[in-house]
């Protein structure tokens, strides 16, 4: 049951997809929805360094606040147009730590939102999608920024490899797969199974939620998966894909793994992980 959602706000960009796309979904699960919004604060040491004066940094921390408020406005004008349950924080934090500081805040909620990354300015993002999906602890739903539309579960694609993160990821998937028209079980073989196929008795297992439930194994012996799974996306015209999130710790920092990295790099459909 999802009753409790917050979103990192995107900040500075000329288009909010984010916005729209969480409250879309507090509709359909009536729930209430808080949007952090952070007003990046510069970094002290920055001070001296090149040439920036002290006169510098309080114009760049004014602009960043200003950016911040204007993002606030937004969501709180697309909420209340809405009639949701909602209300909106700005959050002064360093590029450093607001990572950190909206993983904590999300382990509070049922369901993280976030933003894609884009190509142009993605450091904010990345660090506060990496942080949430490692270390908050709940699901984080990814909006890509070509996003058109609010949330739509016409169809539901379900990433299947029979690992611990996927398994997590339909557990907490489970609101969002109970509410769509159909369920594709996408598994990806590196060769043609004659016997038993993988995904079948997680495929049996939602069937028995009262499901639509097809199982669509994928012979590819060499090409990479994120490759695989956005193709499928795209072909069936999937509204959600829903997978775990995989990666490995190194001097205590995560490192994602190769799909998780392709499918945050590349997605064109909205993209619900756990790990």
């Amino acid at each position: 049951m999802i009753k409790d959602i917050v979103v990192n706000l995107p900040i500075g960009r000329p288009r909010d997809v984010v916005s729209g796309f969480a409250v879309s979904v507090a509709e359909l699960f009536t729930a209430h929805l808080t949007a952090i919004a952070f007003a990046y604060e510069p970094a002290v040491a920055a001070v001296g360094y090149d040439g920036i004066t002290p006169a510098i940094l309080d114009d760049w921390r004014a602009e960043q606040q200003a950016e911040a408020e204007r993002a606030q406005k937004s969501f709180d004008d697309e909420a209340r147009s809405r009639d949701i349950a909602a209300d909106s924080l700005i959050y002064p934090e360093g590029l450093g730590s607001c990572a950190g500081t909206f993983s904590e805040i999300a382990r509070n909620y049922d369901l993280s939102i976030l933003g894609q990354a884009t190509p142009e300015d993605d450091i904010p993002e990345s660090l506060v999608i990496e942080a949430s999906l490692f270390d908050s602890g709940r699901p984080i739903l990814l909006v890509p920024y070509i996003q058109r539309t609010g949330v739509k579960l016409d169809r539901v694609m379900v990433c299947w490899d029979n690992s611990r993160n996927a398994a997590r990821a339909v557990g907490d998937a489970m609101p969002f797969l109970k509410r769509a028209r159909h369920v594709d079980v996408v598994t990806i073989e590196k060769k043609e199974q004659l016997e038993e196929l993988r995904g079948a008795q997680i495929a049996e297992h939602l069937a028995r939620h009262k499901l639509k439930v097809d199982l669509k194994p994928i012979v590819a012996p060499d090409s990479d998966a994120a490759n695989i799974i956005l193709s499928h996306a795209a072909d069936s015209a999937a509204d959600l894909i829903v997978m775990g999130g995989y990666g490995h710790t190194r001097l205590r920092e995560f490192i994602l793994g190769g799909a998780t990295r392709g499918i945050l790099e590349a997605m064109t459909a909205p993209v619900l992980m756990s790990h």
